[in-house]
């Protein structure tokens, strides 16, 4: 079989499968889910076009990661063959781990463990069913390789991940500002006593990439009406849970009902082998399937949210710079109890508060270096001239506050 395969992607154009093994783990069960988790959530509720999955992505970043070894081996950097196919594994397979709806399910449904962590087991499952062919792919993806700058390529603040969500993002939602140089910032890229730079010409480059992200999160990721989707179905997943485990019988997915149904400790769920394997039974179809059947629920709560949620009628949402006002707040819980006739506990499922952060860029977390022409290295926010990206440096929290509209 022929499994030098091209994959024709809206993005990047012709995207070629590099090596039989990576042709395997494409087609493999674990990675054929991703085909059916929207990446960016809730987002479509604003921006209609933004349903692309994490397959897409996950295939996108691989392609940069191939296109950032070329041109390091280019400039002299020895890496192998065999290094080259496992880093491109090791970001092809860092997403495999994320559930759908990933943010309101690992707050409700899995709690205490990333989607890190399962995409690190489901890693290892691999490896053992590929007989050791990952180990490699793996100590990169963990950062106990040798090469340290490989693993950079993988996760760091500058990396291929970033680099294809942002302008993939910006493809499907048709939002401008995230569009970056992402092959300009490829091709800028060096490396410096083991640690990935960026070359001084491409500061303007990796400028924009930095405010290219935080627009992005206002505009996309934070986009209040976005925001107010994700809190509707965080409720509705909390709701369910509670009732599942006070022993109501609840329509669901054998892999959603058993998450739903017991309690499952971080240890659990990494020492027993069958709670990541009803994980891997979970995309967004378990999530929608049961909303849409839980509008008819007995329980009041539950059937009111979802039916806001099907008929998309969200939260308002208030973001401001200062905590919501406690009279506002009881006021609303107020008028929810009397509306929907529930109880104070039951009434914050349709009034509450919570806190939403932006964070562009990390100056203490692997900061991105610039490689200055007399081979100094600078960080980014001092090489700088554009005094803006200072402002980028500090993370911006913000309140929210949410209520069912027909309380205004």
């Amino acid at each position: 079989m022929n499994k030098k395969k091209i994959i024709n992607d809206p993005v990047y154009g012709f995207i070629t499968v590099p090596t039989d093994l990576v042709f395997d783990l494409i087609e493999h069960p674990y990675f054929q889910r991703l085909r059916y988790i929207k990446q960016l959530g809730m987002t479509h509720l604003v921006y209609p076009g933004a349903l692309h999955t994490r397959f897409h992505h996950a295939l996108g970043a691989m392609y940069l990661m191939r296109l950032a070894i070329e041109t390091l081996c280019d400039k002299g950097l020895n890496i192998t063959s065999e290094e080259q196919e496992a880093v491109q594994i090791a970001i092809l397979l860092h997403d495999i781990g994320h559930g759908p709806f990933s943010h309101a399910l690992e707050r409700h449904i899995v709690q205490g463990i990333s989607h890190e962590d399962i995409s690190a087991l489901l890693m290892d499952k691999l490896n053992h069913y590929f007989g050791g062919r990952l180990t490699m792919a793996i100590e990169i993806f963990k950062d106990e390789y040798p090469k340290r700058y490989l693993h950079q390529l993988v996760s760091s603040q500058l990396d291929m991940d970033r680099l294809d969500y942002l302008n993939r993002d910006s493809f499907y939602t048709g939002v401008s500002e995230g569009i970056i140089s992402s092959e300009r910032i490829i091709k800028m890229l060096n490396v410096v006593d083991d640690n990935v730079v960026v070359e001084e010409k491409g500061i303007y480059s990796v400028e924009k990439f930095l405010v290219a992200r935080r627009l992005m999160y206002w505009q996309v990721y934070l986009h209040k009406t976005v925001t107010s989707g994700e809190q509707l179905l965080g409720k509705i997943l909390q709701r369910a849970r509670m009732l599942s485990l006070q022993g109501q019988k609840l329509f669901a997915t054998p892999a959603l009902n058993h998450f739903l149904s017991q309690n499952i400790s971080r240890e659990q769920f990494i020492s027993e082998d069958h709670h990541i394997e009803k994980f891997t039974c979970l995309d967004d179809t378990d999530i929608m399937a049961a909303v849409k059947v839980w509008t008819g629920s007995e329980d009041k709560v539950l059937s009111i949210l979802c039916n806001n949620f099907v008929q998309r009628r969200l939260y308002h949402v208030d973001i401001t710079n200062e905590r919501p006002n406690d009279i506002l707040m009881d006021e609303l819980c107020r008028r929810a109890m009397k509306k929907y006739n529930v109880n104070a506990e039951e009434a914050e499922y349709f009034v509450f508060k919570d806190v939403i952060s932006n964070n562009a860029y990390k100056v203490n977390d692997a900061k991105i270096g610039i490689l200055m022409k007399d081979r100094t290295i600078t960080d980014i926010t001092i090489a700088s001239d554009n005094s803006s990206l200072e402002a980028l440096a500090k993370t911006v929290e913000k309140y929210i506050l949410c209520y069912t509209k027909d309380l205004d």
